[in-house]
């Protein structure tokens, strides 16, 4: 089957650009292919890779590098019965100051039964002022596969600037058949939010990780890979098959190489495969 891809482009306005990007992925013969690519606007995908033979790796790009106050980013990915998929990015997603209007990214992710998807983006840049909505859905059949995380620094903490101005929204569900299995919010509205005790102690990236499938041994798996570390703080659990694990550190650098560890000592055993890090990390 020849991929089908359209492409209709509009014009920026004052609001700013509006952009979408729909993917699905099938299985075809011996491995997985992406099977249909809409986009309007800023959104892309480079060619598809298979550094492990069947399973599909793409990297998803946005050309402008960053958004302002008016953008918004919606991605849709489907990933059909028996297909396996990879997809992260080259760099990190930048959200800028703005003087009133919110810059948005949604994503909804739809998993059939018996297919995997592993969602690997690198992390979202908040600069201080911006004014960010982000809010990932994951729609899951009864024997779907997930890993994926999401990453954040709040603020450009390299340069000690904190994200004292400035509003965040950070929306994470997830749903299987239906029936929420979690739904997570984090809102920061101001320097009160940046230092409690019950929101980020004072560190500026915050990471969560979700894998479905999870049994004891997974979870002892996840633990054992998360190294202790003074500048990271790290909490790993589970509801009933879902594994959670969160993160909250000074750099991102440092939240994602625990995540990433997370995700190379869970992987084998949740889809059977060793772990193969995308080649555009090593980059």
């Amino acid at each position: 089957m020849q991929l089908a891809s359209s492409s209709l482009y509009s014009e920026g306005t004052q609001d700013g650009w509006e952009a979408n990007l729909a993917l699905r992925f099938a299985r075809r013969g011996s491995r997985t292919s992406l099977v249909e690519r809409r986009h309007r606007g800023p959104l892309k995908v480079q060619r598809p890779f298979y550094p492990e033979g069947d399973v599909c790796h793409l990297y998803l790009l946005h050309p402008p590098g960053g958004l302002v106050g008016g953008d918004r980013l919606h991605i849709k990915v489907e990933v059909e019965e028996g297909a396996a998929a990879m997809l992260t990015t080259p760099g990190a997603a930048k959200f800028y100051r703005s003087l009133g209007p919110s810059a948005e990214q949604h994503q909804v992710l739809r998993i059939s039964d018996r297919a995997s998807l592993e969602w690997l983006p690198q992390e979202n840049i908040l600069f201080p002022g911006a004014n960010a909505l982000l809010s990932t859905q994951i729609d899951l059949s009864a024997t779907a596969r997930f890993i994926g995380w999401e990453i954040s620094c709040l603020g450009l903490p390299a340069n000690r600037q904190r994200f004292e101005s400035g509003r965040a929204d950070l929306q994470l569900r997830i749903d299987r058949d239906g029936e929420p299995l979690l739904w997570d919010r984090l809102r920061v509205q101001g320097a009160d939010d940046l230092d409690g005790s019950s929101s980020l102690r004072g560190m500026p990236v915050v990471g969560t990780l979700i894998a479905t499938g999870a049994d004891e041994e997974t979870l002892q798996l996840a633990r054992s890979a998360a190294t202790p570390d003074d500048r990271t703080l790290l909490g790993i659990t589970r509801i009933d098959d879902l594994l959670v694990a969160r993160a909250l550190g000074q750099t991102t650098d440092q939240v994602r190489a625990k995540l990433t560890a997370i995700w190379a000592s869970i992987r084998p055993a949740l889809l059977g495969r060793p772990a193969t890090p995308p080649r555009i990390w090593a980059t």
